[in-house]
This record gives C-alpha cells, sequence and structure tokens, in this order.
C-alpha cells in the first residue's frame, strides 16, 4: 500500500496520528494534484489508481477491487477524507453526443460506469471506514452540466445524466451517513475547466483566466472543503465555493 507519511504532530508532549486521506484516480491530473496538496497539508494520503506502479490499485468497475482496497486501507484504522477524483468524458469509442441520433446504448452504460456506480461503490466500502467521532469527508468530482436547471444549451446526454445521477446518489448517501456520522461533510464538486486530457478537446472559447492547471483546481476545491459543514451534505458546489442548483 502506498501511502505519504508526513511527520507526526505532537499533541501535549504525545504522539498524534496525522489525518488519513483516500484520493480515488490520482493518477489523473486533478487527482495527482488533489494528493500532492493534502500530503503539503499534512495528510497521510494513500493514493489509488487503475494501474501505475506506486498506486493501491483499484478498478472503479470492479466491485471486488473497490472492496479490497477499502479492506486494505482500513486495516489501518479510520480515513477522515475521501476524494473520488474519476470520470469519463471521452475517450477511444466514446464522445458526447450532439443530438438525440446520436445516443448509443453502449455508450451510455460506459458514461453511467464510470460517473454514477463507480462513485457509488465507492461510497459502499469507503463510507463506513471514515472517522465516527471527528469532521469526515466524501468528495466527488462531478460537473457544472450535471445540473438539470442550468442546462440551457442541450447535447452531452449521457455525461449530463451521469452526472446528475452522481449528485442525486451523494445526496441520498449524505442523508443515510448523517445518522452514523453526524460531523460528516458529503458533497459533489465542480472543479472548473481543467487543463487535463479530460477536457482538452474541449477547451476552445474558455477565458485564460478560467482554464485551471490541476494544482490551481486542487487548491480551489480544497479550499472550498475546508469551509464546508454537515449542513452542506447533500450538495454539488463549484470551485469558488458557490452552490450548484440541482
Amino acid at each position: 500500500m502506498t501511502a505519504t507519511h508526513p511527520p507526526t504532530a505532537q499533541r501535549g508532549g504525545e504522539p498524534d496520528r496525522p489525518r488519513r486521506a483516500v484520493v480515488i484516480g490520482a493518477s489523473g491530473g486533478i487527482g495527482a494534484a488533489l494528493a500532492s496538496a493534502l500530503t503539503a497539508q499534512g495528510f497521510e494520503v494513500h493514493q489509488l489508481a487503475r494501474s501505475g506502479a506506486g498506486f493501491v490499485p483499484l478498478d472503479l468497475t470492479d466491485d471486488d477491487s473497490i472492496a479490497a482496497a477499502a479492506a486494505t486501507i482500513g486495516a489501518d484504522g479510520p480515513v477522515d477524507w475521501v476524494i473520488v477524483a474519476t470520470g469519463l468524458l471521452q475517450s477511444a469509442g466514446v464522445k458526447p453526443e450532439k443530438r438525440w441520433r446520436d445516443l448509443d446504448p453502449g455508450v451510455l452504460a460506459q458514461y453511467f460506469a464510470i460517473n454514477a456506480i463507480g462513485p457509488a461503490l465507492i461510497a459502499r466500502h469507503f463510507l463506513p471506514l471514515l472517522a465516527p467521532d471527528r469532521r469526515s469527508v466524501f468528495a466527488a468530482l462531478s460537473a457544472r452540466v450535471g445540473s438539470i436547471a442550468d442546462n440551457r444549451l442541450g447535447g452531452w446526454y449521457g455525461y449530463r445524466a451521469s452526472k446528475a445521477a452522481l449528485n442525486m446518489l451523494v445526496k441520498t448517501l449524505s442523508i443515510e451517513l448523517a445518522r452514523s456520522r453526524p460531523e460528516a461533510v458529503c458533497v459533489t464538486l465542480h472543479p472548473g475547466t481543467v487543463d487535463t486530457d479530460l477536457s482538452r478537446p474541449f477547451q476552445r472559447g474558455v477565458a485564460p483566466d478560467r482554464l485551471f492547471t490541476p494544482q490551481v483546481s486542487a487548491q480551489h476545491l480544497l479550499a472550498v472543503l475546508d469551509r464546508l459543514g454537515p449542513d452542506d451534505s447533500g450538495s454539488c458546489f463549484a470551485w469558488d465555493g458557490v452552490r450548484i442548483t440541482p
């Protein structure tokens, strides 16, 4: 298991274990930046990805893989933060639909598998690991285009619908989570337009001051999470802290 270990904090002369964070999708641009920023804040960071040296293996489409990763990390005790930094917008054989005639059942299934079902299974196995006696965080990357009220352009059927489904799943998870962990924060986050492989084909027309590096986006997102409390659970927040209408 790979984790970055900061120096042990001290309180009253007694050793105090650092807060533990889990970043799923740590091989991606935003995920890697989040892991680095959390490490700089003093977290013990566990980095999970589908493949790659130095990562705890986790396949978002394989429930057994998710369960195994959770068991490995949970063996060392509770965690404080879980961030799901995964997402699918375009890949080989998958691209956002422009018209209803472009709708394809296989493509839709892939969107939902990665953008909604995968994070839900992460929650199934990792929410029980959150510390019950202090503030904890579960956050998943969503998108502004997942807002039903904000949809004025149409298109991007699978991506929009899967992100809207993610927002509803997290809303529902937050209600149940509050019963056992009343100090927990459970939200989705819109990172803005970030200069990564996911958004690169769609950056034309984005103002330079609204095209973020992964590092800047990570700092924005962590600043938002730091300000949120249990009353904010179940909502989707943009990178600037503004609550996004469902």
